[in-house]
């Protein structure tokens, strides 16, 4: 009994056939010309008779035999038809909850602002958020996937970096209308200081005394101001203009593109030593939901760098 002929030998036949080229079915398959020219020559050993006339001028374009242009239209028909399959099932392994363990303050500056295109791709999947500032166990808790910030090591999880990011100061375009306001780093001694108590617990991540140092500005004792233990809060109290804040750049980057926040002294740059990271449990099984999620995620911020 023979073998059953290849999918890849049909698929290449197919592709031969419409576009009557080796060259351009090669290139809508990802292959070589002489691997597609290879897999129809399987094909016709297979089914034993030639698919195509072989020409002697030598003409790059393909000309079908009379089986092979009555056989065409079904073989097409039946590619069609497994694309509708695999749709189907792809369809199917979306549907469903996922949920995803994020920071209150990344939720509300980053994620939701952001989180109607992740439904227009995939809109199945019912996005469940997990919003917590405790570490949470993912696989006990039933987490399919978060975003957290640090340095990218945390017992029990897979972590892949998602964006970097960059420190500085942000304050109400209206504290800016005396134009001999906030002219230099060393102004902001005489401003109200707004302080992001939420990274308290980052060891190394920058403050204000570190920012002003790197800003060349001697800090003779401790900078005092409004203290907040919540980063999209740190923000918003800057929007309201009252007072200056050291802000994260990706908790800050929809705040600034709208107008609703500036960006102080762009020239001196801070970077944190922390960034965001995709995480989620090995003892987690796998979904297509996840893996979607993961790529959108990577998409966004591919996006908007």
């Amino acid at each position: 009994m023979k073998t059953p002929i290849h999918l890849n030998a049909l698929r290449a036949f197919e592709a031969s056939a419409r576009h009557l080229s080796f060259s351009a079915a090669a290139e809508e398959l990802n292959v070589t010309p002489a691997a597609v020219g290879q897999l129809v020559r399987n094909l016709e050993e297979w089914v034993g008779t030639p698919l195509f006339i072989r020409q002697r001028s030598g003409s790059a374009r393909l000309v079908l035999t009379e089986s092979a242009e009555r056989a065409l239209p079904d073989i097409s028909a039946g590619f069609e038809r497994l694309g509708l399959g695999v749709t189907k099932i792809r369809e199917g392994a979306l549907a469903g909850v996922l949920t995803v363990a994020v920071s209150p303050a990344f939720a509300a500056k980053w994620l939701l602002p952001r989180i109607d295109r992740f439904q227009k791709v995939c809109p199945d999947t019912d996005v469940r958020l997990d919003t917590n500032l405790k570490p949470v166990d993912f696989a006990a808790q039933g987490i399919d996937i978060g975003v957290r910030y640090g340095l990218g090591h945390w017992p029990g999880l897979t972590a892949t970096k998602l964006m970097d990011e960059e420190i500085y100061p942000v304050c109400s375009p209206q504290l800016l209308l005396d134009p001999h306001r906030l002219q230099q780093p060393a102004d902001l001694l005489g401003e109200t200081l707004i302080h992001d108590l939420s990274m308290d617990s980052h060891s190394g991540f920058p403050t204000w005394d570190s920012w002003l140092t790197q800003a060349g500005v001697k800090v003779e004792s401790t900078i005092r101001g409004m203290k907040i233990n919540n980063s999209a809060a740190v923000l918003q109290t800057a929007i309201e203009g009252h007072g200056i804040a050291l802000a994260r750049s990706v908790m800050a980057r929809d705040d600034i593109a709208a107008g609703r926040l500036v960006k102080l002294f762009p020239t001196i740059r801070l970077d944190s030593p922390l960034a965001y990271y995709i995480v989620f449990s090995l003892k987690k099984t796998y979904t297509t939901r996840r893996s979607a999620f993961q790529e959108w995620l990577i998409d966004e911020v591919n996006n908007i760098s």
